[in-house]
């Protein structure tokens, strides 16, 4: 199976919102990063115009999450640094977009003169593609109550920086198909959600990039990427509608092309706030205390996954090994047995709660183990959840629940959901830390941050919120490191707080509010 036909489409609704990029000229290693902004955060609502969403929290919220993460999640799986890193042209914070599962995209800046583009970043898959002189793509999405919003469409001929990638460049998957090795060589990436796929050729422009420090200096990296002239499936209905950013572990990645130019190292960080703000940044290797676990790399098709030796809830602890997948394009945490059946019963015997029972055939909730809050309730505690990483190093969840608010009551559920297939660590269980996908040590790290200052927040308390954190898909696996290390300040105790103002749990759970009509 060729390298982009194995790709798996994981981003189906995540949406980095980058705001802004730059162009220039670097030297030597260096980590670029952007700004990220996830769906539905408060600036992205600002910038689509978009204020019809799922309310944060409600039951239609959560299961718009699940039901975009079902679509997607058959896909095919997917030291102290004192280089500069690189990032998008106007930083590297970004947001996140809470009513499509907490994912996200950015605006990257590609071409000469420079394009803006809208583009779904994802850990599981490689190629970055773009919409481009496309006859099947999307060429602009609605808002509710607003203007419409056109999105640019890349040409090769209008870009003076474009070149065609021919048949027998290193980086053509597909030679075979070309009748001269001088063609343009053509790619083909299909994904599992009904029919989706992006074909094209691959071309090389600039990428514009600025390194992440005071000076700002601006960056243009040549890379290889999709001139996708044809979407079909998902992409044509707002997932992704304005192209790929992949990251994965393959040498067509960007992460792979700035390492091998020599741009950033082969290492890159994902960072998740609980408030909606993130940061993606190239080049970034950690920090010497993070917390560590060696990468499970299969050679048909490497992946970000990872070995879990142990869960432990509210203190008790169950030896139990199984690999996951570290997931930027999954909202939430989905586990097979006996990984599911462990963690979600140990959760069930210490809630103090009553289980909450559906008591109605459209009560959809994603999640199956949920407990009820009475309608002036304003705290409860729910146990603590960590997980053993093989090597020994501790990931303490921050928050493993989700909260679920109505008018008159409401619920929390345990945000876990039952799998039939792959583990996924999803992004719910990654807020709250600097995820470092280090590809030259072939380790995973992470380290308790809020998100807005990486260099200051290793020293920051990091307070969970009020709200919901997002899901996150993980599939760890061992390194050395410190095992004591859990990037989290003290111990965790065997129950946690829970302060928040809740609402009762409304009945009438519907489908159809979910991801598309959220993108617009």
């Amino acid at each position: 199976m060729s390298r982009f036909s194995r790709f798996r489409h994981g981003c189906v609704s995540l949406l980095l919102l980058l705001l802004g990029l730059s162009a220039g000229i670097c030297h030597g290693f260096g980590t670029f990063g952007f700004d990220i902004h996830h769906r539905y955060s408060d600036p992205v609502k600002e910038f689509l115009a978009v204020d019809e969403l799922p309310a944060k929290g409600s039951p239609e919220f959560y299961t718009a999450m699940v039901h975009r993460d079902t679509i997607i999640k058959g896909r095919h799986l997917a030291t102290e640094n004192d280089q500069t890193p690189v990032t998008f042209l106007d930083g590297n914070e970004t947001y996140r977009l809470n009513s499509l599962g907490f994912l996200h995209y950015a605006n990257v800046s590609v071409g000469t003169p420079a394009l803006s583009f809208l583009v779904a970043l994802d850990t599981g898959s490689d190629l970055f593609w773009l919409p481009c002189d496309c006859s099947s793509c999307v060429q602009a999405i609605g808002t509710p109550g607003g203007p419409a919003i056109e999105f640019n469409i890349y040409s090769p001929n209008t870009s003076s920086t474009s070149s065609k990638v021919p048949c027998n460049s290193a980086m053509c998957e597909h030679h075979r198909r070309c009748s001269s090795p001088s063609n343009n060589c053509p790619y083909q990436v299909d994904y599992l959600s009904n029919g989706t796929s992006s074909i094209g050729v691959l071309v090389e422009d600039v990428l514009h990039l600025t390194t992440d420090d005071d000076e700002s200096k601006p960056v243009e990296a040549k890379i290889t990427f999709g001139c996708g002239k044809v979407q079909t499936g998902s992409f044509l209905n707002g997932a992704a509608p304005n192209g790929l950013f992949g990251l994965g572990v393959d040498n067509i990645s960007v992460p792979s092309i700035l390492a091998n130019e020599k741009l950033a190292s082969n290492s890159f960080s994902l960072c998740f706030g609980y408030d909606g703000v993130g940061r993606i940044t190239f080049g970034d290797t950690g920090s010497s205390d993070q917390g560590e676990t060696p990468f499970n790399l299969r050679q048909s098709h490497p992946t970000y996954n990872v070995s879990i030796t142990q869960i432990k809830v509210g203190g008790n602890a169950g030896d139990l090994e199984f690999n996951a997948i570290f997931d930027s394009g999954t909202s939430f945490t989905y586990l097979n047995d006996p990984a599911y059946t462990l963690i979600s019963e140990n959760f069930n015997n210490l809630a103090e709660e009553k289980r909450y029972t559906s008591n109605s055939s459209s009560d959809d909730l994603p999640f199956e183990y949920c407990y009820e809050l009475s309608a002036n309730q304003t705290s409860f505690k729910y146990p603590v959840v960590n997980l053993t990483m093989k090597g020994g190093d501790q990931f303490s969840v921050h928050d493993p629940i989700v909260v679920i608010r109505a008018p008159g009551g409401g619920l929390y559920c345990l945000g876990v959901v039952k799998s039939d297939s792959v583990n996924i660590i999803g992004q719910n269980f990654m807020t709250g830390y600097r995820i470092v996908f280090d590809r030259e040590k072939m380790v995973l790290g992470w380290k308790a941050s809020n998100c807005y200052d990486i260099e200051t927040s290793n020293t920051l308390p990091v307070i969970p919120p009020t709200a919901v954190p997002p899901a996150i898909a993980v599939n760890p696996e061992a390194t050395s490191g410190n095992s004591n290390n859990s990037g989290v300040p003290g111990a965790s105790p065997p129950m946690t707080n829970r302060s928040t103002l809740l609402k009762v749990l409304s009945h009438g759970l519907t489908i159809a509010l979910i991801l598309f009509s959220a993108l617009i």
